[in-house]
């Protein structure tokens, strides 16, 4: 049957895009936090120079997830190589070339998505907030959870 090897290569692709998919849902995830200030001896609240204050210090949450675009680069990659397959290819070789380019788009773009998204959020410089101000996430490889409470006395 000279359509098996076309069919078992687009049997990989989509494998190989879910498996990329579930590792980048699984790999993309970080959190970290920090809190300027803290609680005195006598059990008063101070700020982050130590000063005295009445109010509880704001404490800043950051959370890694992964972001909805890269899944739709990956749908967008798998589709585009059957559509190659299905408008250019002439040949089983040459489908085959598109079906492997397709595959190896997907891994190149969850690989290069974790990497860029965890060195990005790791170099976030959370200690130096100071309750105001912006950080810089790592869009679009990564969607960060940005949540301010006041400090929690436990």
């Amino acid at each position: 049957m000279p359509m098996q090897p076309i069919v078992a290569r687009i049997r990989r692709l989509i494998v190989l895009a879910m498996i990329s998919a579930l590792g980048y849902s699984a790999f993309a995830t970080a959190s970290k936090g920090y809190c300027p200030g803290g609680v005195n001896a006598d059990g008063s609240f101070i700020d982050a120079a130590g000063n005295a204050t009445e109010l509880a210090p704001s404490c800043i949450s950051l959370t890694l997830q992964p972001s909805v675009l890269i899944f739709i680069g990956i749908f967008a990659i798998v589709i585009g190589a059957l559509t190659f397959v299905l408008r250019r290819a002439h040949d089983v070789p040459a489908a085959l070339r598109y079906l492997d380019r397709g595959a190896a788009a997907v891994v190149i773009l969850v690989v290069a998505s974790v990497a860029i998204s965890q060195i990005w959020f790791a170099m976030i410089p959370i200690t130096d907030w100071n309750g105001a101000g912006r950080f810089f996430y790592p869009f679009p490889f990564g969607s960060v959870d940005l949540v301010i409470t006041p400090m929690q006395i436990q």
